[in-house]
């Protein structure tokens, strides 16, 4: 399939491609023009992973929901603790034992102690916990304990120092308050944030979805990885390669083996496919080729549209959207070179997948380089080059050549060097724009 254009009029009824290039900010535009973050669900937590919120969460309770032990130890009052020593301790009756998640809970009065595991609730009367290395461990003269070793009438600790009051205590409220706001709409939920949101007893969440994403490659010559290669066949590695973008931009991606040059067979899987989707993905099959059916198969589809940019790679680019309803699923048709194709992923399918998460970032970051070795671009085309960005030293080296069937450096690449439609020579030492593809 070749990076072609003709002059077939667009889907639409409108002009024909060729009577115009469009600007890569362009077609960006206008691409995301038509998406937005997708509408709130409530979700399972664990589902939720990923998703960013949608609203404010706000704690019913407090956290901790009482005063707990910090320590296993022995729950005390602090003035029978004063001056205690290991040659003079102080030797307190214990009233009980009271472990994690303990209901009913003994008094500690004076000259009293209840052993507390960590977690537990302080009992009444107690105003510190003395951590069973401050004490004897319950093992002095007059401690009796059952066979389980738990204690039994009769049995003293003896503690070894001074307690302060309140030490070892974890606070009812210490870490959050009733009616605090813990979390803010836009918040991603990683593994704390969901951990917290089971900490304050929330079992659901109201976020933005992560896009459901089709993604299919097509061609007659594709085989499957693992498959036989045969005369004119290459293994189809567009599909693994975008489906793990998209992945990796947040969506939910499923990925369609390769579809041969088949009208009907091409329509049968969209229309399968469309059910499941947010967005659809297709590589190959957009430029002039006897064979490049995605047209073909398009022009069912009022809201499809195919362009010509001014770029290399990536110069046939489609975008529109099919399926029933008012809106229909938003479809992006990507060359079907790998390199254009997973150029033209990050510079316009990554943004709309970061739209509908609702995502802050939605472009790569981007920063100003100095380049190592020299380059060479069209005239009126903005070309992405392959690139290893080093941050040390704020360099950038050119990774491969410019062929787009040049997987082994884009696989290289930790960037994009951007050269402006109206550079032809970037010389060494020069300053470029950078895309930065990867931390």
């Amino acid at each position: 399939m070749t990076e072609q254009s003709g002059s077939t009029p667009d889907a639409c009824g409108g002009a024909a491609p060729g009577d115009r290039h469009w600007t890569v900010d362009e077609h960006l535009a206008d691409v995301l023009a038509t998406v937005a973050p997708l509408p709130p669900v409530e979700l399972p937590l664990l589902d939720a992973q990923g998703c960013r919120l949608a609203e404010d969460v706000v704690a019913a309770g407090d956290l901790p929901p009482f005063d707990n032990s910090s320590m296993d130890g022995y729950a005390v009052r602090t003035a029978d603790t004063v001056g205690a020593t290991e040659r003079y301790p102080s030797v307190l009756a214990v009233v009980g034992d009271i472990a994690a998640g303990a209901g009913t809970l003994p008094k500690v009065g004076p000259g009293q102690a209840a052993r507390i595991m960590t977690g537990a609730p302080v009992p009444p009367g107690a105003e510190a916990v003395a951590p069973v290395e401050w004490t004897d461990g319950g093992r002095g003269t007059g401690t009796a304990a059952d066979s389980m070793g738990a204690p039994v009438a009769g049995e003293e600790v003896r503690v070894l120092r001074d307690v302060a009051e309140g030490a070892h205590i974890r606070r009812r409220g210490s870490d959050i308050r009733a009616g605090e706001t813990v979390l803010t709409a836009g918040t991603r939920l990683g593994p704390t944030q969901l951990g917290l949101l089971a900490a304050i007893g929330r079992g659901t969440v109201q976020v933005g979805p992560r896009p459901r994403v089709v993604v299919l490659s097509t061609g007659s010559e594709l085989v499957q990885p693992g498959e036989p290669v045969g005369p004119g066949q290459i293994s189809d590695s567009n599909s693994f390669t975008l489906t793990a973008a998209a992945q990796e931009a947040g969506a939910v991606a499923f990925r369609v083996g390769g579809v041969p040059d088949d009208a009907a067979l091409l329509r049968a899987v969209l229309e399968e496919q469309v059910g499941r989707a947010d967005l659809i993905v297709t590589s190959g099959g957009v430029s002039v080729g006897a064979y490049d059916v995605v047209k073909e198969v398009f022009q069912d589809y009022a809201g499809m549209d195919f362009r010509r940019l001014k770029m290399q790679p990536g110069k046939p680019q489609g975008f529109g959207r099919i399926g029933e309803g008012p809106a229909g699923i938003p479809l992006l048709a990507l060359p079907g070179n790998p390199v254009s194709a997973y150029i033209s992923f990050e510079l316009f399918v990554r943004p709309v997948i970061r739209t509908m998460l609702g995502a802050p970032d939605v472009h790569r970051p981007r920063t100003r380089a100095l380049l190592t070795g020299a380059l060479r671009s069209p005239a009126g085309r903005r070309q992405f080059l392959r690139g290893w960005y080093t941050a040390a030293d704020g360099t950038v080296a050119p990774v491969g050549g410019e062929g787009s069937h040049l997987v082994g450096a884009l696989a290289r690449a930790n960037c994009l060097i951007v050269v402006p439609e109206e550079t032809v020579a970037v010389a060494a030492g020069e300053r470029v724009e950078v895309v930065l593809l990867a931390p």
